[in-house]
């Protein structure tokens, strides 16, 4: 056989390859075509003869070890003479990772259990830095407290524009077509009673009480929460908040206090927007749909709308934004320095946002109820 890279002899009953050349990643090529060409027999003990070789790298070594491999020799069936002791090394490094076969890697799915578990730890550690990062603000508020001038008011109005008052639209909106729906829904049950008025208290005390907090507060947690995570996270990644301490500032009274005093003044407002427009939607379907005039319709309204169900929405308001500031903030300057962090924080932010403000909710429900409130 006329090699370039190997000569094939066979010496007394042992087949012995002599290795020539630089064996390199660069001639893997030429070098693959000679050693799948070797003609083999596993039964005669093979020697590699390192005695012509001038270089060798390990995906050369592999090459040919693979090769014998294949052809059924092992390590004993396997030896080399007059190889140069650093390429002995090689050959022998490379045959020991081929003899050991990959760890398995361990499973990433659980039981049901093991990721219940999981899942409680990882709430339960969630839940404990939220209240440390509350614990933080409320130092830093104190701070500003006493030293007033330190506040940033044109950070805080134009995050209160960015909050509320360029998401009065979207939430009238959606406001004004929950009214429509609900009192659609209820003046259909009513109607086969002859009871079209009640619709009225029923679409006073849902959209006051429950539906327009609730509604506003989750568009706020997906559209403004999501924005705090967003802008914090992207001055993290590109080192601004870093900057800001370098300067002997606080990242948290220059970026979150602006921002939890802005939603906490905007989401009352948006609220009763979301009042009157889910009134308003109640009120064009009671008129067109159950024949209520819209003057019967406010008649009956202001009869039997108590004002504490206009206050406990309000109320509620503070609340959620409390919430959804402080997650969208920590989740913000938590983010690691690259861009899969900040849209996985982003995503969090509005998950937790949304969950907490249906938590809160049904918290306020069952004890406003139990106090006759």
């Amino acid at each position: 056989m006329d090699a370039t890279w190997i000569e094939q002899a066979l010496h007394e009953g042992t087949c012995v390859l002599y290795l020539q050349g630089a064996w390199r990643l660069e001639n893997l090529q030429s070098l693959a075509a000679e050693i799948q060409s070797l003609r083999l027999a596993p039964a005669l003990p093979c020697v590699l003869d390192g005695s012509r070789l001038e270089a060798l790298d390990t995906s050369t070594s592999f090459m040919l070890l693979a090769r014998l491999g294949t052809a059924g020799y092992t390590r004993a069936t396997v030896s080399t003479r007059h190889v140069d002791p650093r390429h002995a090394r090689l050959l022998q490094l490379v045959h020991e990772r081929m003899d050991t076969p990959p760890a398995a890697a361990p499973s990433r799915h659980g039981g049901p259990l093991q990721r219940l578990g999981a899942a409680v730890v990882h709430t339960a550690t969630d839940l404990r830095a939220h209240v440390q990062f509350l614990g933080l603000v409320a130092l830093e508020g104190l701070v500003l407290a006493r030293k007033p001038w330190l506040f940033r008011a044109r950070e805080a109005i134009a995050q209160f524009q960015l909050v509320a008052l360029d998401a009065i639209p979207i939430i009238a909106l959606m406001s004004a077509l929950a009214g429509v729906v609900f009192a659609y829904l209820l003046g259909e049950q009513a109607r086969r009673y002859g009871a079209t008025l009640f619709v009225v208290d029923g679409v006073g005390l849902a959209i006051c009480r429950e539906l327009a907090p609730t509604l506003a507060a989750v568009i706020v947690a997906g559209r403004s929460g999501a924005a705090f995570t967003a802008q914090l996270g992207a001055m993290k990644v590109q080192e601004e908040t870093d900057a800001i301490r370098t300067l002997g500032l606080s990242p948290i009274q220059v970026l979150v206090i602006p921002r939890l005093i802005a939603i906490t003044l905007g989401l009352p407002l948006l609220v009763f927007v979301g009042d009157v427009a889910g009134v308003l939607g109640g009120m064009f379907i009671s008129a067109t749909q159950l024949q209520i005039p819209p003057a019967a319709f406010a008649h009956r309204l202001h009869a039997v709308l108590p004002l504490s169900a206009v206050v406990v929405g309000l109320v509620k308001a503070p609340v959620f934004a409390v919430v959804v500031g402080l997650i969208a903030c920590r989740m913000g300057l938590t983010v690691t320095r690259d861009a899969r962090s900040v849209g996985m924080h982003t995503t969090s932010t509005v998950v937790q946002g949304i969950v907490w403000v249906i938590i809160l909710d049904s918290g306020f429900a069952v004890t406003l109820q139990r106090l006759g409130i």
